[in-house]
């Protein structure tokens, strides 16, 4: 990928640093690859006191990528990745069976100083999302919209900019149809990325209501990361991720209410081998 990246990238790296891997459910996934490109993955997951279970197979043929995916719902999901179909582009196409509507195409298409994306359900009336960044030297501008053939009427659409080097990352994002704007800014403790600081500042104008997070990551080790958060609600989360072997991870997660110190605190545990 070249270029400023997509729409969805704006605001990725504090979103990444704040939310990513943290969890109150157990989980254990098993993924195995063979030397012809085919991949299999299951999945189980308790989350309160239901289990869901899924098998996925992955191949991959010079540029295009095949996911297919059943879980215990009898759902089938399918996903068709294909690079390069035209100069720059990328192209997926995925569906979910028995439900026939939920089939959608997207194309993403990139250059050095912009990108573009849309996205189509594949329906009588479908839903069209349009998304568009332009930018250079680390500077990015960008918005999204989706509208709905059916009602004629927009149903989402989001503005941002970010300003991204080598020691922070800082972005402003205006969502939800102008009823949120969301700032935040990274920076970055060491030249690989590993260890960060965040902070976090949404203002929803409907509500009248403010909700601020900081947090970060730490590098304790090449195989061991620390990360934790804090919002203006008392909402303290902590996890520890520590890589067994290569590719191998072990999770443990956990959240409490510094401000009802009775209530039961959430843990999750996440186990990912790659034998």
């Amino acid at each position: 990928m070249t270029g400023p990246g997509l729409f969805s990238d704006i605001g990725k790296k504090a979103k990444d640093v704040l939310t990513k891997d943290y969890s109150c459910d157990q989980k254990l996934t098993i993924s195995t690859h063979s030397a012809s490109g085919v991949g299999l993955t299951s999945a189980a997951v308790k989350k309160g006191g239901l289990y869901s279970f899924d098998i996925g197979t992955q191949y991959k043929y010079k540029n295009t990528l095949i996911n297919v995916k059943v879980d215990t719902d009898s759902n089938v999901s399918t996903t068709l990745t294909m690079v390069e179909i035209l100069p720059s582009t990328k192209t997926i196409a995925s569906f979910k069976l028995p439900d026939y509507n939920s089939g959608k195409l997207e194309i993403q298409y990139f250059h050095h100083h912009a990108s573009f994306t849309t996205a189509v359900a594949l329906k009588q009336s479908p839903v069209v999302d349009l998304s568009g960044t332009v930018g250079a030297h680390g500077i990015a501008f960008g918005a999204e919209a989706g509208f709905d053939t059916a009602s004629g009427s927009f149903t989402k659409y989001s503005a941002g900019i970010s300003l991204g080097k080598p020691d922070y990352n800082a972005s402003i994002i205006l969502a939800d149809k102008g009823d949120t704007l969301r700032g935040s800014y990274v920076f970055h403790l060491d030249e690989m990325q590993k260890s960060a600081v965040v902070g976090e500042i949404t203002r929803r104008f409907s509500t009248n209501e403010n909700t601020f997070t900081v947090g970060g990551q730490y590098a304790l080790d090449p195989q061991t990361t620390v990360k934790s958060r804090l919002n203006n609600s008392g909402k303290l989360a902590a996890l520890l991720q520590h890589e067994l072997k290569p590719k191998s991870i072990l999770t443990i997660s956990g959240e409490f209410d510094t401000k009802s110190l009775d209530r039961t605190p959430k843990f999750g545990l996440a186990l990912a081998l790659k034998p």
